[in-house]
């Protein structure tokens, strides 16, 4: 019997950017059919390129944040391309912070080249916003469980993904800068993109041998049948981490990001 073709690196970052790739706003109907979108970072703004609001999953109450990178060409443009503003990662944490007020888990799907790079976003405090998820996410007292679908790109995809669990879908990576990044610093070339993937092991497979992730999702190209994948991993795991002790999901999540 034949085993599938191992890819390269630079194969898998193509497949992480196709076109064809599920959008958010799919992925929140498939999965979320009752989903109610929430507005407002409650400061100045809401930016639209991340998602989220209230729904639920498996019969239970749930709230779902998704970085979404558009699908026309004026949505795109609207949402960065599915890369944030400060506004949205306030907005994520607001609905966090709401979600551990009514104990309610959290469910993230990341698909971002990285945090919206403009000089605007670095005036509105792109940093802070930031670094504040990492902290205060840090300390919540739900589950939150981190699915990255395309691209998890720096600390754009970091501040969604610094819960209790991260899993990647087979056409996705996680990396702290992307693979041209890479080259343009390394070699001062970014035609050297392909190597500088293989150097990164920022696929899927390097991520958990490495045991930054907790598992890999099979993706098939039918986006029903990727979105059912999806939820068979997370009804289990999100059963499990709602069980834990506040105390001991903290220690838990704690445990996680020293063991790097």
């Amino acid at each position: 019997m034949f085993g599938k073709k191992q890819r390269t690196a630079g194969e898998i970052v193509a497949a992480a950017r196709d076109s064809q790739k599920i959008t958010g706003t799919e992925l929140i109907s498939e999965l979320f059919p009752d989903f109610m979108e929430m507005h407002g970072d409650r400061l100045n703004d809401d930016d639209p390129s991340i998602i989220g609001g209230l729904a639920h999953f498996a019969g239970q109450a749930v709230t779902v944040l998704v970085i979404d990178k558009g699908l026309s060409a004026k949505d795109r443009i609207a949402k960065h391309f599915g890369s944030p503003a400060p506004a949205a990662y306030r907005k994520s944490l607001r609905l966090i912070k709401q979600a551990e007020k009514f104990n309610r888990p959290v469910l993230a799907f990341v698909n971002t080249a990285g945090a919206y790079p403009a000089a605007s976003a670095e005036e509105q405090g792109q940093g802070e916003a930031i670094a504040r998820n990492l902290l205060e996410i840090a300390g919540v007292r739900v589950p939150i469980l981190t699915i990255i679908y395309g691209e998890g790109g720096s600390g754009g995809a970091l501040a969604l993904a610094c819960g209790d669990q991260v899993w990647m879908t087979e056409n996705s990576m996680y990396s702290v800068l992307s693979p041209e990044g890479f080259a343009s610093i390394l070699w001062k070339d970014a035609s050297k993109a392909a190597e500088a993937a293989e150097v990164m092991q920022l696929t899927p497979e390097a991520l958990l041998k490495a045991n930054v992730i907790e598992g890999i999702i099979p993706e098939p190209s039918a986006h029903k049948r990727f979105c059912r994948n999806l939820a068979q991993v997370i009804q289990p795991e999100l059963e499990k981490l709602t069980q834990l002790p506040a105390e001991e999901l903290l220690a838990q999540r704690h445990a996680r990001f020293r063991k790097f």
